[in-house]
């Protein structure tokens, strides 16, 4: 046995590592930086070049580019740098950085996430670090959650660049292999994370092909505006992740796969529509329990023997018990746990994913071990073919093999830990550049789902005769519809927004801060767009938001709160909840909880409900980062293995 001074002074060691961990992972202010030196140095730098004619503009970068090639970047330069982008920004969009966007960017170029309010111009303080690194001669990848903010990103800043003499590329769907080529030989190239990893694992799967690694390397090196090689990427040097929190953590629990299509016999077929009807037939008090809040069904000991006498005697497919239950499983989570219009939506015949996250379609996305099969014969569509995996990558090591990553959002705090141990980032806290004066109204939390939508619409009535504008967020397809229609039935003209409308966001968005405007939207609404109040509308209060459920992540909650009172605009932000939310539903302790607690006054039953849901809130996305974790542990011990056989991985 070790002794017991030495167990103790484990344990003493143990805890001020746990201490100094917790300082290394908090956010802190751009302040405690110590920038405002940096900051004065990009102001006197600018002061010099206001007077300065185009020519000399263009002679001040190319003798900056020389500097830079000879030695790369110290403190002055990296300031003339900032400040020559700031110019540039101001003659071709008329717009400059503001003091805190310098300090985001500068926080970026060290490598770190910078936390950004909603409406503190996180685009224009993204080109700061990509143009300093590209005018330095780096591969810089501005990577985003869709193809609309990625295309428009790119054709807003597109100028800017120029002027700087950089290349902008632009990677979206529809894009053919050589039009990938070329977008990526240039100098700053705006792409969405699913496009870049799928591109990634295409040029995985050629590698893997025994090519010689040198040849690969050296077409990686080329920047050939025209390039032949195979390759797609120039690989990966410098990237910038907007809504860094939704790409790095929100949208890593599962791993991106590049499959191809396998043919589908008709006994295959034949095989998913058995088990759906089995798992029709069987009854839910008796053979199975539904495991919401892990996506998943368990068979019982009964239900196991039931489901095998009922079918094995339809053939090979059924001989195996193991086979049986897995396959009759994944036909009850298509039937009782993956939803229409919540999960998933039907378009043009076929069933589309939609982004839990986002609100968005999943463009050429299914799942997995025949679930996309079976939800496709639940729902009557044309079975597809199942996909066999050619090449997969979870996203947490993909974005580590950047030589230097960094990014922004307006939510990063709760998740700032996760970041320092996954990603070796660590959150910068930037300050607003005007006070926040949004006011939050306290929480009503109802009994019934029936009383919620009435106290909603009684509370968008109120407002809206008020002229202020409206916003208010569902958590899926089918609330946000359910929702139009009672605003019709009081004719009450409202926009909608979700996946079905998708096409038109920005011009919805647009509009939802004008005055008298009501606005439904799923939290697609939250990320990347900004909505300006018209003037009527800011003197009426400004955007009212109501929030109708809490979601799996607090951060998508405040990413919808901040969509008002924006830049010292005002702004009111409500939640009105019910026990029968989503939330709700998953925990089986709160309904416990729920019922003595509706002995109590209303106002109480608010608070503690909400404090309750805030709970599980928590325990939610604890199983959401053990996920995360799981999944970057599968994937290394893939990675040794594939290493181990002399494979790329």
């Amino acid at each position: 046995m070790r002794p017991e001074k030495s167990i103790k002074k484990e344990k003493i060691i143990d805890k001020l590592f746990h201490r100094v961990s917790g300082l290394l992972t908090r956010p802190f202010t751009g302040v405690a930086l110590g920038n405002r030196k940096f900051v004065s140095l990009v102001h006197q730098y600018a002061l010099n070049l206001e007077s300065s004619s185009e020519a000399e503009f263009r002679e001040e970068i190319f003798q900056l580019r020389v500097g830079l090639s000879k030695s790369g970047y110290n403190k002055k330069r990296l300031a003339m740098a900032f400040a020559l982008i700031r110019k540039a920004s101001e003659i071709k969009l008329g717009m400059q950085h503001y003091d805190e966007q310098l300090t985001g960017g500068l926080a970026m170029f060290y490598g770190k996430v910078a936390e950004m309010n909603t409406g503190e111009g996180k685009t224009l303080a993204a080109i700061l670090p990509a143009g300093a690194a590209a005018l330095q001669g780096i591969p810089v990848h501005i990577v985003t959650v869709n193809d609309y903010l990625t295309q428009r990103d790119a054709d807003e800043m597109r100028e800017v660049y120029e002027l700087l003499g950089l290349s902008v590329g632009c990677i979206v769907q529809g894009l053919s292999p050589e039009q990938r080529r070329i977008q990526y030989a240039r100098n700053v190239v705006y792409c969405t994370n699913n496009e870049i990893v799928f591109d990634y694992l295409k040029d995985s799967i050629v590698i893997d092909k025994r090519r010689h690694h040198l040849h690969l390397h050296a077409e990686k090196l080329k920047c050939d505006e025209k390039p032949n090689g195979v390759l797609l990427m120039r690989g990966l040097h410098y990237a910038i992740i907007d809504e860094a929190d939704s790409v790095l953590m929100d949208e890593a629990r599962t791993p991106l796969i590049i499959s191809g299509e396998e043919n589908i016999n008709t006994q295959q077929e034949k095989m998913y529509r058995l088990a759906i009807n089995a798992a029709r037939q069987i009854d839910r008090a008796v053979d199975y329990n539904i495991e919401h809040e892990n996506y998943k069904i368990v068979l019982t000991d009964t239900g196991k023997e039931n489901v095998y006498e009922k079918l094995k005697g339809s053939g090979g497919f059924w001989k195996s018990r193991i086979r049986t239950y897995e396959l009759v499983c994944q036909a009850l989570s298509a039937l009782h746990i993956y939803e229409k219009d919540r999960h998933y939506l039907i378009r043009d015949g076929k069933i589309q994913i939609i982004d839990e996250h986002t609100g968005r379609i999943m463009e050429n996305r299914s799942w997995e071990r025949g679930l996309h099969q079976m939800i496709e014969v639940k729902e009557d569509c044309e079975i597809t073919k199942p996909r066999n995996t050619l090449a997969r990558i979870s996203y947490q090591n993909f974005f580590r093999k950047y030589h230097h990553l960094c990014g922004m959002t307006g939510t990063a705090e709760e998740v700032s830990d996760e970041f320092w141990r996954v990603y070796n980032l660590r959150v910068v806290k930037i300050p607003t550049h005007k006070p926040c004066v949004r006011v939050r109204m306290p929480v009503n939390v109802v009994e019934s789902e029936e009383k919620k939508w009435q106290s909603i619409l009684e509370r968008v009535r109120e407002i809206h005769e008020q002229g202020q504008p409206i916003l208010i967020g569902t958590h899926s397809v089918l609330a946000s519809e359910t929702l139009s229609e009672l605003l019709d039935g009081m004719q009450l003209k409202h926009q909608l927004l979700n996946a079905k409308q998708d096409g038109n966001e920005a011009g919805i968005i647009a509009q939802a801060g004008a005055y008298g405007q009501i606005t439904i939207a799923t939290n697609m609404a939250g990320r990347g767009t900004d909505i300006k109040l018209a003037e009527r509308a800011s003197e009426c209060g400004g955007l009212y938001v109501i929030l109708t459920e809490l979601h799996d992540a607090a951060r998508i909650d405040r990413q919808l709160e901040g969509r008002c009172a924006r830049q010292g605009d005002p702004g009111f932000f409500e939640m009105i909840l019910c026990a029968e939310d989503h939330l709700v539903k998953q925990s089986a302790w709160l309904k416990m909880h729920y019922f003595p607690a509706r002995m109590l006054p209303k106002a109480w039953l608010s608070i503690i409900m909400y404090r309750l849901m805030k709970l599980i809130q928590k325990s939610v996305e604890k199983k959401h980062q053990k996920t995360r974790a799981n999944l970057l542990e599968y994937d290394e011990k893939q990675n040794t293995l594939l290493s181990f056989s002399g494979r790329n991985s």
